[in-house]
């Protein structure tokens, strides 16, 4: 007999077999079976469905390297074609996948920054990752010097910072059910090196300033706070740095603002202070004399400001500040201006006693206040060099191309040395109307100079004068050349110490060299001689060619009684 049933209940069989409150559970990856057995006769027929929808048909469901997204319901249908009958069974199946990455782990400043608040965290995940910091801290917290706090992927705990030495390392482990090996972070707290910074900058045109505050550096960050006078500042802290802003006012001269600085692992409140402060300039010379022509420079030192001035600022004898009149007139280059944060030096070139003598200022100013110091430059004179004599003004020769002069400075041929001079300026010029007196010396030269001047003035017949040349110091002749023969010219020289000019020489009139007869004697005898050497060699010749007169006969014919006719020979061949 034949009995025909079923199909009974399923039973769905999982391998790997994880099975949890919730139904199944897989890890991400695996390959998971599902198999399907339901008593029946004849045999039942399975078919599978994911979400009531059908993926498979067969007993035995194999899902190869499963994934997250496949978390859902799978369920099992049974079937009895003879009978027509079927029954279905369903089952939860939960994939697990692991955080991404490993555990996070902070420390913070807890309890107005006299603890540790050690938090380790490790978001993501299914199941929620399980977080526990060491064994050692555990320890801790079982005598009771931390607290925990517990919740999905992440714990912390509250550790006094009394109670912690510098440079601790913390641990937290975390575990998952995907994860084979736990995974780990550190975390350690340290202390801040030194102590905290603090510095003072203004804003743009000094509208306002700030004051800054920082103690860089340790784990936690140190917490930073200002106080100051008339309840300036706050008590709130803010980690690593604090900025307090002021507006610039000239009353906050003189007053201190303290940055207070707190960590978990220091027991002490550690402090810095500023003191506010005007610029505070000095100079190396409060009076410089320079000689006229030279180069000086004035130096301003800033010893003291905070906070720090925009720059030094340098005004000239007029008031004027000296780099806006550089840029506007660089073709002069009257002056140089070089400077850095703490100074500024002004470089005067080539003064002048009567435009660059004066009192100068160099000024500086910052958010609190402004100061500026006054430096007065003297620019001297050259002594006065010796007056000077021209002894000797002469023509070279009679055609009066050039002069020939010698000069002498006071003092010199008395045996005085005719010292503080650098040169001399020779100088001419034409002076047509005047006559000469004698040799070398018109009608003016006896008078004084200024008289000699007054007077060729009065009767403008002469032109201004020129400059020749520029003679050294050790000279004390010179020939001068490039002249006119029909002009008559009046000659000068003056002494020269640098920049100051001496008195010009009483001008002189070049002479004509005076005549001298022995050259002219000798040319006369020597042309004598040849004359008298010409009219002998003209007679000579005279006597040969005429034979028959008294003088011939007299040189070239013997006495008759002792000579003697040659007769091979004509007279007219002996003539010839």
């Amino acid at each position: 007999m034949d009995v025909i049933y079923g199909p009974d209940v399923p039973q769905i069989d999982v391998s790997p077999y994880n099975i949890t409150d919730r139904g199944y559970s897989a890890v991400e990856r695996q390959t998971v079976s599902l198999l399907c057995q339901a008593q029946a006769n004849p045999p039942s027929q399975y078919v599978w469905f994911y979400n009531n929808s059908q993926v498979y048909t067969g007993p035995q469901f194999t899902i190869t390297r499963i994934l997250r997204i496949q978390t859902g319901t799978y369920a099992c249908l049974a079937q009895n074609t003879y009978l027509n009958t079927r029954s279905m069974k369903t089952i939860s199946l939960t994939v697990y996948y692991p955080p991404e990455g490993s555990p996070s782990c902070s420390v913070l400043p807890a309890m107005n920054s006299s603890s540790l608040n050690l938090t380790c965290s490790w978001t993501g995940g299914l199941p929620s990752p399980s977080l526990h910091w060491t064994r050692d801290l555990l320890t801790l917290t079982q005598r009771g010097a931390g607290l925990w706090d517990e919740g999905a992927n992440h714990v912390s705990v509250l550790q006094p910072g009394s109670q912690t030495s510098n440079n601790t390392l913390f641990t937290c482990l975390g575990t998952h059910p995907a994860l084979n090996t736990p995974t780990q972070c550190t975390a350690r707290a340290w202390s801040p090196n030194g102590e905290p910074v603090c510095s003072a900058f203004a804003t743009r045109n000094n509208e306002y300033l700030l004051l800054s505050c920082s103690w860089e550096g340790g784990s936690p960050r140190a917490v930073v706070w200002w106080e100051g006078p008339k309840g300036e500042g706050s008590t709130q802290g803010v980690e690593t740095a604090n900025i307090l802003v002021l507006h610039s006012n000239s009353t906050k001269n003189g007053q201190a603002y303290i940055c207070y600085a707190k960590h978990p692992l220091d027991t002490l409140t550690r402090t810095c202070k500023l003191t506010l402060e005007a610029p505070v300039l000095l100079t190396q010379r409060s009076m410089v004399s320079v000689f006229e022509g030279n180069d000086v420079q004035l130096t301003c030192i800033l010893h003291a400001n905070y906070p720090p001035a925009d720059q030094i600022v340098w005004l000239n004898n007029r008031r004027q500040e000296v780099e806006q009149e550089v840029q506007e007139a660089l073709a002069t280059r009257k002056y140089v201006l070089r400077r850095a944060a703490a100074w500024a030096n002004l470089t005067v070139l080539q003064t002048d006693g009567k435009t660059d003598s004066g009192q100068y200022w160099c000024s500086a100013n910052n958010a609190v206040g402004g100061t500026e110091i006054p430096v007065t430059l003297l620019v001297k004179r050259y002594p006065m060099p010796p007056n000077v004599t021209l002894v000797r003004l002469v023509y070279r020769s009679r055609q009066r191309l050039q002069v020939e002069l010698e000069w002498q400075i006071k003092g010199e041929g008395e045996g005085g040395e005719g010292g503080g001079l650098t040169g001399f300026i020779l100088e001419r010029r034409l002076s047509t109307a005047l006559g000469r007196r004698g040799e070398g010396e018109d009608d003016t030269t006896t008078a004084p100079a200024e008289q000699q001047e007054l007077l060729h003035e009065k009767r403008g017949s002469s032109s201004p004068w020129q400059q020749v040349a520029v003679l050294g110091a050790v000279e004390r002749a010179h020939t001068m050349g490039n002249m006119t023969p029909t002009d008559t010219y009046q000659i000068r020289i003056t002494a020269v110490n640098h920049r100051t000019l001496g008195h010009p020489s009483p001008p002189k009139t070049p002479a004509d060299p005076p005549f001298n007869a022995y050259p002219a004697v000798i040319g006369a005898a020597i042309g004598g001689i040849l004359v008298a050497t010409l009219a002998t060699v003209l007679l000579f010749m005279y006597i040969i060619r005429n034979n028959n007169n008294r003088l011939h006969d007299m040189l070239f014919r013997m006495q008759h009684s002792q000579s003697r006719e040659n007769i091979n020979f004509p007279d007219d061949e002996v003539i010839g």
